[in-house]
């Protein structure tokens, strides 16, 4: 049992701050007076001055990107979306090895646990090391002490073989994990891997996290080779069908698309920083309806930067208030609760340490997370009742370690991109 002495918690649905003693234990949490519990406890935090409230949800990942950080430029200067698909992405996870995925996995939840997510909805890629790789990513993950959604990201663009392998991998890791089908997008996925997918879907259960209208190029091949945008391919299939079902990216919909999506029970996930970084486009929730939600693309771990960088790009493309874009940050934890996956219970939770300047009330605490509080505040962090971070340190491993031998497989892995 965890005490988190005298903190002034902010309830992550209504706002409402109250100084209390909380009691983290067995899976739940347990107010007292502040100052006033005296029961046994493992350990004790003093958060004095300080904000306790629940974390956070990555709710689109990339842990295989983790060693593209400062890589040399490509052979060739993309000149655009495909190409920096080709030459970069495609490029980089034709070449992991097992090794270099365990490494990403370690270097990705660290990144999150320290950006005060305890749960990564994560899309992977290693056509070349796929067997196996959910599982390795799984246990990298909860060795850290971050809860995990995953898939394998099934594409046909590296032959029918390895699309095969990918469904196979999807298959085995579904049959005793929670998790998605993933599928890289519409313009590298064929007929047969679809209907291939959603029988998979259907089996587990589950539902499918894919890539949708990232770029131009994703909606123009799906009209020339199909007749139809990409949202009608997927629907034709039944992949909207499901609350699970995650719709990442959705720049470039059609009105029509967008309705679809609305009368769906699907989600749709904006990756604002990734789309800057990408030049592809600017996000819109228009007539999208209430399931959206933010992910960071492999771009970065913080969903308080993703929150903030959606506000302001939005403002002359997705106009939102504060409130607005604080629920669709928070709207992770609505989709993980409705469609009862585990590893988001309420003894998953961030102490920030947030000096500010001006009151900090429920009648201005949107301001605060939208101006004021961002990663650096993040002191300590509980997932699923365990102190994953103390005084801004993994407490589970020993990252000098891990970051050592992972700067070494990026010099390896940049050296075989280069081959």
């Amino acid at each position: 049992m965890i005490l988190l002495k005298n903190a002034n918690y902010i309830d992550f649905e209504t706002l409402e701050i109250i100084n209390v003693d909380i009691l983290v234990k067995n899976g739940s949490i347990e107010f007292f007076p502040a100052h006033s519990y005296q029961g046994e406890i493992l350990e004790t935090v003093d958060c004095t001055n300080k904000y306790v409230t629940h974390s956070f949800i990555v709710g689109h990942h990339h842990a295989y990107s983790a060693l593209a950080r400062g890589m040399g430029a490509p052979k060739k200067t993309p000149e655009n979306f495909y190409e920096i698909l080709k030459y970069i992405w495609w490029t980089l996870d034709k070449k992991l090895t097992t090794e270099m995925v365990e490494y990403s996995g370690y270097i990705t939840a660290m990144a999150c646990a320290k950006a005060g997510a305890t749960l990564a909805i994560d899309h992977h890629a290693s056509p070349f090391a796929i067997e196996g790789s959910l599982e390795i990513l799984a246990k990298t993950f909860e060795r850290v002490g971050v809860s995990h959604l995953l898939c394998y990201e099934i594409s046909d663009r590296d032959g029918a073989q390895i699309a095969q392998k990918g469904l196979d991998e999807t298959d085995s890791y579904l049959k005793n994990n929670q998790g998605l089908v993933g599928l890289h997008a519409s313009f590298t996925l064929s007929d047969s891997t679809l209907k291939a997918a959603a029988l998979l879907m259907q089996k587990h259960n589950s539902g499918v996290h894919i890539h949708v209208a990232e770029d131009k190029y994703d909606q123009e091949d799906c009209r020339q080779n199909h007749g139809i945008t990409v949202t009608e391919r997927l629907n034709g299939f039944g992949l909207l069908k499901s609350s699970k079902t995650l719709l990442v990216h959705c720049l470039h919909l059609s009105e029509k698309e967008r309705k679809l999506i609305a009368s769906s029970p699907s989600w749709v996930v904006q990756n604002t920083d990734s789309n800057l970084n990408n030049n592809v486009g600017y996000f819109s929730g228009r007539e999208l309806g209430s399931n959206i939600l933010f992910g960071t693309d492999g771009m970065h771990s913080d969903m308080l930067r993703s929150m903030q960088s959606a506000y302001f790009v939005g403002q002359n493309f997705d106009p939102m208030s504060p409130m607005q874009a604080y629920q669709r940050l928070r709207n992770a934890h609505r989709y993980i609760l409705q469609n009862g996956f585990k590893g988001d219970g309420p003894d998953n939770l961030v102490v920030l340490n947030y000096d500010s300047p001006t009151p900090v009330t429920a009648e201005n605490i949107l301001g605060h997370f939208i101006y004021g509080i961002n990663q650096s505040h993040i002191e300590h962090v509980i997932s699923n009742g365990k102190l994953i971070v103390k005084s801004r340190a993994i407490t589970t491993l020993d990252q000098e370690i891990i970051l050592k031998e992972s700067q070494k497989l990026a010099l390896v892995l940049w050296k075989r991109m280069r081959g």
